[in-house]
């Protein structure tokens, strides 16, 4: 039944709220004194790990709240059959994978860490959500293990990519042309702490990557070759606080 009233249609006040969403979104991607506040803001709180203070069903996360919200949309939204992770630390971000696709009613999460330990591994595999989960220990760019986890993405029509392991460019490019390869079209490929680059050189002084050499330079060069995969701003624009600035990629061809 047309929702009518003397022959004029109402508006739908579900368009109405989505059409003024996407407008503010736009318009606050645009607020460049925003966005300015907003990094300040991320790098004042780092300063205390801020984004250690938060678990996923008792898992430490190790994720801006923004960035969890954000891929849970995406998991909502696509139904992904698998999603591979590279990187596991505390196992926080794959017991969060694996539970929204326990919501959805199907898939499994692929993991793989160079050093997956014992402390962890134990209480990851302890819990009720591990059922979905596959961990594989090793490095994500060595062939073996490419290929194993090729062999579990073989058939899957949708299958969503999360890289959050080492930071270095050279170790985030290979992995962006390995696994690439394994996101269907109209999924993600999600690449956190982007936001590296925009820290202070030296910030990270304890470890192998820094302004020039990490995720986002990687992300740039992977995309100057590479044109199956755009920059989801329907994402990236409404987060503002994110550490995977311009890291929300889509597949499209």
């Amino acid at each position: 039944m047309d929702n009518m009233y003397n022959g004029i249609k109402a508006s739908d006040p579900v368009a109405e709220f989505q059409k003024e969403r996407k407008q503010a979104i736009e318009e606050m991607a645009q607020d460049e004194a925003l966005r300015k506040k907003s990094l300040d803001w991320m790098l004042h709180a780092d300063k205390y790990k801020y984004s250690y203070n938060f678990t996923w069903m008792g898992r430490p996360i190790i994720k801006l709240p923004q960035d969890i919200i954000a891929i849970q949309e995406l998991i909502w939204s696509t139904k992904p059959d698998l999603i591979i992770e590279t990187g596991i630390a505390h196992g926080g971000s794959i017991i969060f994978s694996a539970s929204m696709l326990e919501l959805v009613g199907k898939g499994e999460v692929f993991a793989v860490d160079i050093d997956i330990r014992k402390h962890n591994r134990i209480l990851i595999e302890a819990h009720p959500m591990f059922k979905r989960i596959t961990m594989i220990e090793g490095s994500s760019v060595e062939k073996a293990i490419f290929n194993k986890i090729s062999i579990a993405a073989k058939g899957k029509k949708k299958v969503m990519v999360i890289l959050d392991s080492l930071h270095t460019h050279d170790h985030v490019l290979k992995e962006l042309r390995l696994y690439s390869k394994l996101v269907t079209i109209g999924c993600h490929l999600i690449l956190p702490d982007t936001f590296i680059e925009f820290f202070p050189k030296g910030y990270f002084s304890n470890r192998p990557w820094d302004v020039g050499s990490n995720t986002m330079t990687a992300l740039k060069e992977f995309l100057r070759d590479n044109k199956e995969f755009v920059i989801d701003h329907s994402v990236n624009d409404k987060l503002v606080i994110s550490e995977g600035i311009d890291g929300y990629l889509k597949r499209i061809r």
